[in-house]
């Protein structure tokens, strides 16, 4: 684990990728410093991706509509408990 502080520069990012890279750096013990945050980009605009929300969570199962958007977090196995392992 390394305790030296690292600046990243932001401008001209992905926000998701970014975001990802830096968790990890952070779950290794890393101290990360951002820079220039406000020239990250983003996919789209806001109402874009709001669109895409909407869109999403609209989303329902054909034979049953009932079932849509619902994961389980974790899998079951035939009995009916849930897998650990």
């Amino acid at each position: 684990m390394c305790s030296k502080r690292v600046a990243v520069d932001a401008r001209h990012h992905m926000l998701g990728r970014l975001a990802s890279i830096l968790a990890k750096e952070l779950l290794n013990g890393q101290k990360v410093v951002v820079v220039r945050c406000k020239e990250i980009c983003m996919w789209g605009g806001l109402v874009s991706q709001k669109m895409n929300l909407m869109r999403f969570l609209r989303k329902r199962m054909n034979t049953k509509p009932s079932h849509g958007l619902i994961q389980f977090p974790a899998p079951l196995t035939s009995s009916g408990v849930p897998f650990v392992g």
